[in-house]
């Protein structure tokens, strides 16, 4: 069992970046599978991007590739988002989920643990 806690989500203008933040806790997450995923109102929750924790491994969507980059901090357990040159359609809540083994991380359904998600709001 692991607690995951997002911050980092706000307010601004397109072009700007943000950092989102997914601190995990109960568990480290060596073994974890640790994705990002996003919801817009009236849309499904749809994949923005993955990292391997045991390994160097990352996917992106391809909306975001080349704009955002997922990280992690092993000491702090931690998982970061670095947001860049972000557009209206980057508007979403932002949620963060982890599975000791996700066999299709870019599905939903195959994480098992959430965060409460934080909100991201760009301006035109």
């Amino acid at each position: 069992q692991v607690q995951l806690v997002e911050s980092g989500g706000g307010l601004v203008q397109a072009g700007d970046s943000l950092r989102l933040s997914c601190a995990a806790s109960g568990r480290p997450l060596e073994t974890y599978t640790v994705g990002w995923f996003r919801q817009a109102p009236g849309k499904e929750r749809e994949f923005v991007s993955a990292i391997d924790w045991g390994r160097t491994s990352t996917y992106y969507a391809d909306s975001v590739k080349g704009r955002f980059t997922i990280s992690r901090d092993d000491a702090k357990n931690t998982v970061y988002l670095q947001m860049t040159s972000l557009k209206p359609e980057d508007t979403a809540v932002y949620y963060c989920a982890a599975d000791v083994i996700a066999d299709n991380y870019v599905s939903s359904y195959d994480y098992d643990y959430w965060g409460r998600g934080t909100q991201v709001t760009v301006s035109s």
